[in-house]
């Protein structure tokens, strides 16, 4: 059975982008706080400004690199997003700390698709989160890879996290109008997480964004 597929527009970095982004149908946004490398990064308060000018139900997703509860608890009292995109690994009892601290905030816990180890990673955490998102990052590096490489990774990895988990999966790395039908043919995510692919010169470009979504579109109306 097909799955309706939803599209998060990761990086946005104004409000305007998150109005071009909802306008053709994004169902979520990502706001990318520090990080150790990768593109997208803004400040807290230009998080706080796009995130209550979002409308419901979308959903505002802050990506953090931080590892300790009380660390993204506090970046998330000020930020007050309705989702959490953990970019890098926490330990359980962290996860636990999350879910007991913010019980209304969903976690989405990010998963770099390197190996086959990533199904085990993935079969461990998901009783701690509420979705993953699979990506094409490298935290095994000196300087951690976190996220928007504008890289694929093994897609037949991918899959099988979908179908071994019982949780939401996002699809993330190297996504664009070119591939993405056959993305979701492989992998059969409940969702895509597209950054690099919409955008030109590091802004986001409607006229990638409108044959991205028209991709997405013309197979989530054949369902």
């Amino acid at each position: 059975m097909k799955n309706f597929i939803r599209v998060k527009v990761c990086c946005i970095s104004s409000v305007e982008e998150a109005m071009l982004a909802i306008k053709y149908g994004a169902s979520a946004l990502g706001l990318v706080s520090e990080m150790p490398s990768g593109p997208g990064v803004i400040d807290e308060e230009s998080i706080v400004e796009i995130a209550a000018k979002v409308p419901p139900p979308i959903a505002t997703f802050l990506l953090t690199s931080k590892q300790k509860a009380e660390e993204i608890i506090f970046q998330h009292s000020k930020t007050r997003t309705n989702t959490l995109q953990l970019v890098d690994h926490l330990p359980h009892n962290e996860l636990k700390k999350l879910r007991e601290q913010l019980p209304g905030v969903k976690l989405v816990q990010v998963i770099h698709v390197l190996d086959e180890q990533s199904i085990n990673e993935s079969l461990n955490v998901q009783e701690y989160v509420d979705a993953m998102l699979l990506d094409s990052g490298n935290p095994r590096l000196k300087i951690k890879e976190l996220g928007g490489t504008g890289r694929t990774h093994n897609w037949e990895i991918s899959s099988k996290i979908v179908r071994e988990v019982s949780i939401p999966v996002f699809l993330a790395g190297g996504l664009n109008v070119e591939n993405v039908r056959e993305a979701i043919e492989v992998v059969k995510p409940f969702g895509l997480d597209i950054c690099s692919g919409v955008r030109s010169n590091g802004n986001l470009d409607e006229m990638k964004l409108n044959l991205f979504f028209k991709e997405v579109n013309i197979y989530n109306n054949n369902i």
